[in-house]
């Protein structure tokens, strides 16, 4: 893994994430991580309050491959260039069977819900290696390096740090990437996975393989009046027996509830 340094996160928690007042370590978190037998770290940015708090600080500076927390990237440049027309656009199946509920004909919306690769992959093929590595570049995504372009994000040649999806997901949420606010609107509608008369959660998950590794992901912000607070996490485990989108899940709603969110009083 890549280690950005302490003045390099300093200046990326700054300048990516969210320019907080007071950033706290969170030991009170690690008990979540324990008791789901994964390695992992948690930040949370409120913006309301200007607060963050980190657990495992080491953690964020690390980078990893992003799975697929990528969609939101490749679903941003699918449509600023016209590889995706809009969130109804529908990629016909290729007949090749893979998990269930991909082996359908999938709307753009539907393909980020079910995390479809198939989708995606076919999306970073319209898009092409040179304008992909145009907005990695522009963007300053990760370590912006590509592979195969329909495999990059998975096979550990793209990698990103927590502390940089969380300011990517920050300036997707206020429109500050060079992207148009109707592509940016799209992929954030897309996102919103649970809406109560409380709180609105949106997100996206990752699930990859790092040697013997699993690496697991949620990043995106909740809502409450019109409040949005900033999230990210990152786990790890080599237990084969390990259900990663159930923990990862559970971690991050555990994590929100002790932080008083879900309940309309944020």
């Amino acid at each position: 893994m890549k280690y950005l340094g302490w003045i390099g996160l300093l200046a990326t928690l700054l300048i990516n994430a969210c320019a907080p007042n007071n950033v706290s370590e969170e030991k009170s978190w690690e008990k979540y991580f324990t008791e789901n037998k994964v390695e992992g770290c948690f930040m949370l940015y409120d913006n309301s309050q200007g607060t963050f708090k980190v657990y495992n600080l080491d953690r964020a500076k690390e980078r990893f491959l992003p799975a697929s927390t990528f969609k939101i990237f490749n679903a941003l440049v699918g449509l600023e260039t016209g590889a995706i027309r809009d969130t109804a656009m529908v990629i016909k199946w290729d007949g090749i069977p893979r998990e269930k509920e991909w082996n359908q004909d999938l709307s753009m919306q539907q393909a980020f819900r079910l995390s479809s690769v198939p989708y995606f992959q076919e999306v970073a093929r319209r898009i092409g290696k040179p304008t992909m590595q145009h907005w990695l570049d522009t963007i300053k995504y990760g370590n912006m390096k590509i592979s195969r372009i329909d495999t990059f994000w998975l096979d550990n040649s793209l990698q990103i740090s927590p502390d940089e999806e969380l300011g990517f997901v920050k300036k997707l949420y206020f429109d500050n990437l060079p992207f148009t606010k109707t592509s940016m609107q799209w992929v954030r509608s897309v996102m919103l996975m649970e809406k109560t008369g409380k709180y609105e959660l949106s997100y996206k998950t990752g699930w990859g393989i790092d040697g013997r590794k699993k690496i697991g992901w949620i990043t995106g912000w909740v809502e409450e009046n019109g409040h949005p607070a900033f999230y990210v996490l990152n786990i790890e485990s080599e237990d084969p027996n390990i259900e990663m989108p159930d923990v990862r899940m559970k971690i991050l709603k555990d994590i929100l509830k002790q932080e008083g969110y879900f309940e309309g009083h944020k």
